[in-house]
């Protein structure tokens, strides 16, 4: 009978101990204030740009799911990937190349494709060159400097090179400028005679320049009267948002849903467009990515050979 007194004294006690111990393992859940949901972003353009118009993109989200997150922008398009094998990131809006080595090597999903200005789901790369540099067409640019983004880049970097070298276009040196606006600066600074950055039709109302060159407009306003584009390289579908293998369904089904939702807001128009140029969103799949794998594999382009030319 005693021992029954003293279960019944010690029960509340018993049960706030239970309560409290439950709480804290689910503290630790992904989602929660100690394991926030990490969202990480390429290293395309300034990472300030991208932190500071992210803040809008984590409140919403936040507000929306109920979950806790954070944003971060890796040095270099490889860390984005290499992140996913190593859980330090659970989405990431990541390039095209990108995306299929983190889906090759660590399972990474696909799940929304970035829309632009026009309704574009697919973009292409460009090759630009100051007007009076003395090139005129891609061939012109054998013997001459040439920068790229980064060896991850799909536009900037992996089909452009394919280009030249199924030309035999030689440059004499060979840059990575790591963002697509540091490769219209060195270009329009002499730096190098010529670039590769991603490629976006004019505004159809406005017919205001809408590839990278934009990006550098406000520190050079007359960007578009010094560099010039001279060819242009196959089309590739738009950047996906990816999400890590081993994300509760719930979970990813909830914040996709939640960011369909913001991209039809005025700030998360505002937030996604500063960022990246993002006018819209769409579900894809990782099948909407093998016309690339199979150009890939056409040029026999491999994933180990481009992640070694840094």
């Amino acid at each position: 009978m005693k021992s029954f007194k003293y279960l019944l004294y010690f029960s509340p006690i018993i049960a706030f101990i239970i309560a409290i111990s439950a709480r804290q393992l689910n503290e630790g859940a992904l989602g929660t204030y100690s394991n926030p949901v990490k969202i990480y972003f390429t290293p395309s353009v300034d990472a300030k740009r991208i932190s500071f118009n992210a803040v809008a993109l984590t409140d919403f989200l936040h507000k929306e799911t109920g979950y806790y997150f954070v944003t971060a922008v890796p040095a270099s398009y490889v860390a984005v990937v290499e992140a996913f094998g190593s859980k330090k990131v659970d989405i990431a809006a990541i390039n095209t190349f990108s995306y299929l080595m983190a889906h090759a090597k660590y399972g990474a999903q696909a799940k929304l494709r970035v829309v632009r200005e026009g309704n574009q789901t697919t973009y292409k790369g460009q090759f630009i060159t100051r007007f009076d540099s003395g090139i005129n067409t891609i061939a012109d640019i054998n013997g001459r400097t040439m920068a790229y983004v980064d060896p991850s880049s799909t536009s900037g970097y992996i089909l452009p090179k394919a280009i030249l070298d199924s030309m035999g276009v030689k440059p004499s040196e060979t840059v990575f400028a790591m963002r697509h606006d540091n490769v219209v600066t060195m270009v329009y600074q002499g730096q190098a005679a010529a670039g590769a950055t991603y490629y976006a039709p004019p505004d159809p109302k406005t017919g205001e320049i809408m590839d990278a060159r934009m990006r550098v407009l406000q520190q050079f306003p007359d960007v578009a009267k010094k560099v010039k584009i001279i060819g242009f390289t196959q089309d590739i579908p738009n950047d996906p948002w990816v999400f890590r293998k081993g994300m509760s369904e719930t979970m990813k089904e909830k914040i996709i849903d939640a960011l369909l939702k913001f991209i039809k807001t005025p700030a998360g128009e505002k937030s996604l467009f500063d960022i990246y140029d993002i006018t819209g969103l769409v579900r894809t799949k990782d099948s909407d990515y093998n016309g690339l794998r199979k150009l890939l594999e056409k040029q026999h382009i491999s994933f180990e050979d481009l992640v070694k030319k840094k």
